[in-house]
C-alpha cells in the first residue's frame, strides 16, 4: 500500500514537472514571439528600430508591474487557477497578434499579454516550493528553469525562421500555434494543490515587506544589475537582427535568427556562476560576469561576422552570470519577512529594465549607430559594477556594527541577569 502510494505520489510530482516546463516554454515564446521579426515591423509601419521596440518593452513592462498584484491574488484564490487562466489569456492574445494592422493597438495588446504572463511567471516558483518540495525540489525548479531557456530561444528561432519567409504575421501565428499546443498539455498535466493555505487578501504584510526591501541600502547593488544588466541584453537582441540583415554583413533573416542560439550561453555559466561564488565570494564573480558582459559588447563592434557570434555568446553568458549571482544575493540578504517582496522587486527591476532598457536602447542604436550604443550599455554595466561595489561596502560595514553590537548585548544581557539574581538572594 505505501509503496502504491508512494508511486502515485511520484507521477503527481512528474505531472507537475512537465507541466511547469511546458508552461515556461509556452510563457518565454509568446513573451519573445515579435523579437526576431522586429525589422520586419519596422518596414512594414514604416518605424524606427527604437520604436517598434515597444513590442518587447510593452510586455515585459506589463510583466514587471503586475508581477506583486497576481502573486497577491493567488494566495487568495489559487496559485493554479490562476496560472491557467494567466497563460489562457496570453496564448488568446497571441493569437489575436497577427491580425491587427495598427501599430499602437498591437502596443496595447502586447501590455495585456505581459500583465497576463506575469501570473505564471509569480506565481510557478512557489507552486513548485509547495507541491513538489524536499528532495523534488531542485530537479522541478531545475526543469522549470530549462523551460523558461528553450522557451525563449525557441520562440525567437521559430518565429525568425518562419518570418523569413511568411513575414512578421506568420512569424508570429507560428509562434503563438506552438504556445497554444503547450499551453494545452499545461492545462490538462497541472494537478490542483494539495499544500496551499488560500489566505484573504491582507495589504498589510504586503506592504511591510516591501517597505523593508526598500529600505536595505545593500539591495540597491543586485537591483540595479537587474536593471541596467537586462536593459543593456534586451537591447541588443532588439537591435542585433538590424545590424545583421542591414549591409555591408546582409545576412539573411533565417539565418540570422540562429545567432539566438547564444542564448544558450546563459544556461551553462549561470550555474557555472553559481558554484563559483560559494567559492571565490558572491562581488569577485559579479563583477567579473559584468566584465565578461562589456567584453562582449566591445567584440561586437568588429566587422566580422564570425567575432560578433563570439561576442554575443560572451556577452550571453556573461549578463546570465552576472543575473544569477544578482538574484541569488537578494534571496541572501533580504530578511525572512520581506524576502518574496525582495525578490518581487528584483524582478520588477529587471523587467523594467527590459522595458526602459530596450527602447532607450533602440533609440541610441537609432541616433548614433552600433558603436554609439555599445558606449552606453558599457556605462551602463560600469554604473551596475559601481553599485555592486558600493553594496559590498555597506553589507561589510552593516555585518561590522553588527558583530560590535553583539558583545555589548549580550554583556548588558548579562548584567542584567546577574542584577536579577542578586534582588532574588536578597530578598
Amino acid at each position: 500500500m505505501l509503496l502504491n502510494f508512494g508511486r502515485v505520489d511520484q507521477a503527481r510530482t512528474n505531472r507537475i514537472r512537465i507541466a511547469l516546463l511546458l508552461g515556461a516554454l509556452a510563457l518565454f515564446a509568446l513573451l519573445y514571439a515579435p523579437q526576431p521579426v522586429l525589422p520586419q515591423f519596422a518596414e512594414a509601419f514604416a518605424l524606427a528600430p527604437g520604436t517598434v521596440a515597444l513590442l518587447i518593452s510593452a510586455a515585459t513592462l506589463g510583466l514587471a508591474v503586475a508581477a506583486i498584484p497576481l502573486g497577491a491574488l493567488a494566495e487568495a484564490v489559487g496559485r493554479r487557477r490562476v496560472m491557467i487562466g494567466a497563460l489562457l489569456v496570453a496564448e488568446v492574445l497571441g493569437l489575436l497578434l497577427p491580425w491587427i494592422p495598427v501599430f499602437p493597438v498591437l502596443v496595447v495588446v502586447r501590455l495585456l499579454q505581459g500583465i497576463a504572463i506575469a501570473g505564471l511567471a509569480a506565481v510557478a516558483t512557489a507552486y513548485l516550493a509547495e507541491e513538489t518540495g524536499g528532495k523534488n525540489l531542485g530537479a522541478a525548479m531545475g526543469l522549470y528553469v530549462a523551460g523558461t531557456t528553450i522557451g525563449g530561444m525557441t520562440g525567437r528561432l521559430l518565429g525568425g525562421v518562419v518570418g523569413d519567409f511568411a513575414g512578421w504575421r506568420g512569424g508570429v501565428l507560428a509562434v503563438a500555434l506552438l504556445a497554444a499546443v503547450c499551453t494545452a498539455f499545461f492545462v490538462v498535466l497541472l494537478p490542483a494543490e494539495r499544500n496551499h493555505q488560500r489566505k484573504p487578501l491582507s495589504l498589510g504584510p504586503l506592504f511591510g515587506g516591501l517597505r523593508a526591501a526598500v529600505r536595505d541600502p545593500v539591495l540597491y547593488g543586485p537591483y540595479l544589475v537587474a536593471a541596467l544588466g537586462m536593459g543593456s541584453f534586451v537591447t541588443v537582441y532588439n537591435v542585433l537582427g538590424f545590424r545583421l540583415t542591414a549591409p555591408p554583413l546582409l545576412v539573411p533573416p533565417a539565418l540570422a535568427a540562429l545567432l539566438f542560439l547564444a542564448y544558450a550561453a546563459g544556461t551553462v555559466t549561470s550555474t557555472l556562476a553559481g558554484r563559483a561564488a560559494d567559492r571565490y565570494g558572491r562581488t569577485r564573480v559579479l563583477l567579473g560576469g559584468l566584465a565578461v558582459t562589456a567584453l562582449g559588447l566591445l567584440l561586437m563592434l568588429s566587422g566580422s561576422l564570425i567575432v560578433i557570434v563570439l561576442g554575443l555568446v560572451v556577452f550571453t553568458g556573461g549578463f546570465f552570470a552576472a543575473h544569477s549571482v544578482a538574484s541569488g544575493w537578494v534571496g541572501v540578504r533580504a530578511s525572512a519577512q520581506a524576502r518574496s517582496q525582495a525578490s518581487a522587486l528584483y524582478q520588477l527591476a529587471y523587467y523594467g529594465g527590459s522595458s526602459v532598457g530596450g527602447v532607450v536602447g533602440g533609440a541610441a542604436y537609432g541616433s548614433w549607430g552600433w558603436s554609439g550604443m555599445t558606449v552606453l550599455l558599457c556605462c551602463w554595466l560600469a554604473a551596475a559594477a559601481a553599485a555592486v561595489w558600493l553594496a559590498q561596502i555597506r553589507s561589510r560595514r552593516s555585518r561590522t556594527a553588527g558583530a560590535r553590537r553583539a558583545p555589548a548585548v549580550a554583556a548588558a544581557a548579562s548584567a542584567g541577569s546577574t542584577a536579577e539574581h542578586g534582588r532574588c538572594r536578597s530578598s
